[in-house]
């Protein structure tokens, strides 16, 4: 038999073989899941599965909830996959609140429930929906799947939906993350781009939280932006989550906080979830762990605080484009302005031809031309012909010609005795039509105008209980380092130069994290920063081990060493604020045998008193000496420093502490992100000793002394005052006091000296609080109330009013409440006489 089966080769090169296939395939495939299943189109901001469900919906829709398996069945005449995903977009578009309204359970978005099943719940579209979506005489329509059915290519959005609902799908090759966006905003901007003005859009979550968007970028790829949960501080053992990060679920915000508690980042003691109609997740901390640094460590370490990066791809004349969210927003409110026009131009024809008939209506039975029909013609042709050359007289009132259909239309209606209140009737319809024209012609000549009424008639009814969720505030960048728990312990082995977490059996040095740098100097000279590890070699006979904290500019070194080479003594102080991690740095003049005499490490640039013993073969006249190491400067590390003694030196001993020879340290308050910092930015506090503490008055009428950790974390919100604290200052408060409706003031000094501990000094009662407070010596408040003509000032010396007193008393009566009552602090001037208070 002869071998029937062709060569290879000749498949290869035949454009219907198999190789030809594979050159087509996967580009139609790619195609296809990108304008067909993945990226919404911009003209309705719809993926077409989310269309085919509304369009679906409109169907049906008879003002009834429909179950959801109706629909769904519904949708598969105009979809061609399986009702799995047909109900899953269904739930999607449900969730998100805004053209579907739902009935059962639908799940939550905010727990990562899911929704009944399609059987149990129910739907119908919005009002909003059938406003702004749809409109039959502007579709443009094209045949289903399967030809036996119209479905529309858009729908006629009038309404900036992809922004307001966003939107994310893969596809081949390309991805789109489209956030939502305020459903009020996103109308006022409209309105905005329409009169000409500039406009920002920014997102906005269904489950709250704040967000930082300073790095949006219009939504474009390369933009990111961070998402926080709200975490409240209720007291110093216990936090609460108040809601989720966009994207993120109750349990895998639990699983990341319990995760990151494994690993030793944060130290909790208990999460438990306690949500309902709010989000609320408890955490419980262990003993003796600051609620400020593990707020910042779960916002560091868990998904309390996540990442999103938006890429705006939407499809655009059957091309994916990659747009700004001003560009969507621009193209979708030119999209609604036009799809306007459309509809006003079908009413004003829709108006023209009704004016038409009723005017023809109105000229047929006041003119008496119906009774044409009662004259005997020959045949039917020739009564129409009759009826037609009857309204000879008339046709030059009439705005079109007249056809043979509107006289068939005119001979079908009831003839029977024409009374002249049924003209009358006609006359008032065809004025009433002629005022709807007039109206009709002006919205489109004053098209803008007539646009921004629609969008404000669109805020106006559906805008109540949209507004932002989600709070636009900056966020301060988290120091992962700095706010990791320490709960690894490290080792040394100090004769034979190794550190670590392994040995065990040797010297115990600190509780570090396992993000720390540890810092080491050895007898040689050498110093080294490595990671916290298992074990690893510095070098032989270390002096010194501790965590190595970058850019600080406090901890100072102080060294003696000697020369191998030429046997000179030399003295150094330093700063290292900044090392090539596992790199050996020499901090002597680099010979083989220079060695130390003496090193200490000082927290806050201590300079102590070293007694000196030369060797007595040495020729010396001064054998012993003090060596003060105040009178050397600080320099950088790599400087060799300054000869102590050419004589070679038998011992250095530590003498006598000293004093810092560094400024006290200055603090800024920055009250945008309420911390603490030496960056200068901020409110100056002053300069600070080790020892010095700040006293923080909240409007809630506590205080609190704190110490100088830059880890704390201020609600600027609350914070009135923050300063150094002075035992002897005088404070001068004040308060509301709700109950007698009047304005108190008290002087007290404060006799607590207590760390993180608030102190309540007003008068308890709700809705009592602090109005004004300052630690001036002799304070004058200025007060102002009334408006216009009615405007009364008065300055007020406080001491002249209320004594000082115990903090606990309640103070002397101020002025009556009055809500215009405006309070100022003021310099009081020499020779200021007291003024009248307010009564």
């Amino acid at each position: 038999m002869a071998n029937s089966k062709k060569p290879k080769e000749e498949y290869e090169h035949t454009d219907n073989g198999i190789g030809g296939q594979y050159k087509t395939w996967f580009l139609d495939y790619a195609s296809y899941v990108i304008l067909e299943r993945a990226v919404p189109a911009i003209e309705d901001g719809l993926k077409p599965v989310q269309r085919r469900i509304l369009h679906a919906m409109k169907e049906m829709d008879d003002g009834r909830f429909n179950k959801v398996a109706n629909i769904i069945g519904q949708s598969m005449q105009y979809h061609p996959h399986g009702d799995a995903s047909i109900g899953d977009a269904l739930v999607n578009l449900g969730q998100k609140d805004l053209l579907i309204e739902t009935q059962g359970n639908w799940g939550d978005v905010r727990t990562g429930d899911e929704a009944a099943a399609s059987r149990y719940i129910e739907a119908r579209l919005s009002k909003f929906a059938l406003e702004v979506a749809f409109n039959a005489k502007t579709t443009d329509w094209a045949l289903s799947y399967d030809g036996r059915k119209n479905e529309p290519v858009t729908l006629p959005m009038k309404f900036p939906l992809l922004l307001a609902q966003g939107a994310e799908g893969i596809a081949v090759g390309l991805a789109t993350k489209i956030l939502p966006h305020n459903f009020c905003e996103l109308i006022d901007a409209s309105i905005k781009y329409l009169r000409g003005k500039k406009f920002e859009i920014l997102p906005d979550f269904q489950t709250g939280g704040t967000m930082d968007a300073s790095n949006y970028n219009e939504g474009v790829r390369g933009g990111k932006i961070r998402v926080r949960a709200v975490i409240e501080e209720v007291d110093k053992k216990t936090l609460v989550i108040r809601n989720v990060p966009f994207g993120v679920t109750t349990t895998q915000l639990m699983e990341s906080i319990v995760k990151a508690n494994d690993q030793g980042k944060i130290k909790v003691k208990k999460v438990t979830d306690h949500t309902a109609a709010e989000v609320e997740i408890i955490v419980e901390l262990a003993p003796g762990i600051s609620p400020d640094i593990t707020i910042d460590a779960l916002y560091a370490f868990t998904d309390c605080e996540v990442s999103i990066s938006p890429n705006t791809c939407v499809i655009v004349k059957d091309k994916p484009q990659f747009l700004k969210v001003s560009d969507l927003l621009k193209t979708a409110t030119d999209n609604t302005k036009e799809l306007l026009k459309r509809e006003l131009e079908i009413k004003l024809a829709e108006l023209y031809e009704k004016w038409h008939f009723t005017s023809l209506e109105k000229i047929f039975f006041e003119e008496k031309i119906y009774k044409e029909l009662e004259k005997k013609h020959e045949t039917w042709d020739k009564v129409l012909e009759a009826i037609d050359k009857a309204f000879t007289p008339f046709k030059k009132l009439l705005k079109r010609d007249i056809t043979r259909e509107d006289i068939i239309k005119l001979t079908e209606k009831p003839v029977r005795r024409i009374y002249k209140l049924d003209i009358d009737d006609l006359i008032e319809q065809i004025k009433g039509l002629e005022d709807d024209i007039k109206q009709v012609k002006f919205d489109l000549d004053n098209l803008t105008d007539f646009a921004v009424a629609y969008y404000e008639n669109l805020l106006k009814k559906y805008g109540k209980g949209r507004e932002r969720k989600t709070e636009i505030k900056q966020f301060d960048v988290i120091q992962a380092k700095s706010v990791a728990i320490a709960n690894i312990k490290i080792y040394a082995n100090f004769a034979d130069g190794f550190i670590g977490t392994g040995l065990k059996k040797d010297e115990f040095i600190a509780e570090v994290s396992d993000l720390d740098d540890i810092i080491a100097f050895t007898k040689a000279g050498i110093m080294k920063v490595v990671k916290v590890s298992d074990k690893v070699f510095i070098g032989k006979d270390i002096l010194h081990v501790a965590v190595f904290m970058k850019n600080d500019e406090r901890t100072t070194y102080n060294m003696i060493y000697v020369d191998g080479k030429t046997g000179v003594s030399f003295s150094k102080r330093f700063n290292v604020t900044g090392v090539t991690r596992d790199k050996e740095y020499d901090l002597t003049k680099g010979s083989d045998k220079s060695r130390l005499h003496y090193f200490t490490a000082n927290a806050n640039g201590e300079a102590e008193v070293v007694k000196i013993v030369l060797s007595p073969n040495c020729s010396a006249h001064k054998k012993e000496f003090d060596f003060y190491f105040e009178e050397q400067d600080i320099k950088g590390r790599g400087s060799i420093g300054n000869q102590v003694t050419k004589y070679p030196i038998k011992s250095v001993k530590f003498k006598e502490a000293g004093n810092s020879t560094l400024d006290a340290k200055k603090l800024w308050f920055d009250n945008k992100f309420g911390r603490l910092n030496t960056d200068e930015k901020g409110e100056y506090l002053g300069k600070f000793e080790a020892e010095d503490r700040l006293v923080v008055i909240y409007n809630d009428g506590n205080y609190e002394i704190t110490d100088q950790e830059l880890t704390q974390r201020f609600d600027t919100e609350k914070v009135l005052l923050i300063e150094k604290f002075d035992a002897e200052k005088i404070i001068t408060a004040v308060y509301f006091d709700k109950e007698k409706v009047q304005y108190s003031v008290k002087r007290f000094k404060i006799e607590t000296s207590t760390l993180h501990n608030k102190f309540f000094f007003i008068k308890e009662g709700d809705g009592n609080y602090l109005e004004a407070v300052t630690t001036e010596d002799e304070p004058v408040l200025a007060m102002q109330s009334g408006r216009g003509a009615q405007v009364r000032k008065a300055k007020v010396t406080i001491s002249k009013v209320v004594d000082v007193m115990g903090w606990k008393a309640l103070g002397n009566k101020l002025a009556d409440f009055n809500k215009s009552i405006e309070m100022e602090w003021v310099p009081r001037l020499p020779n200021n006489p007291q003024a009248e208070l307010f009564e």
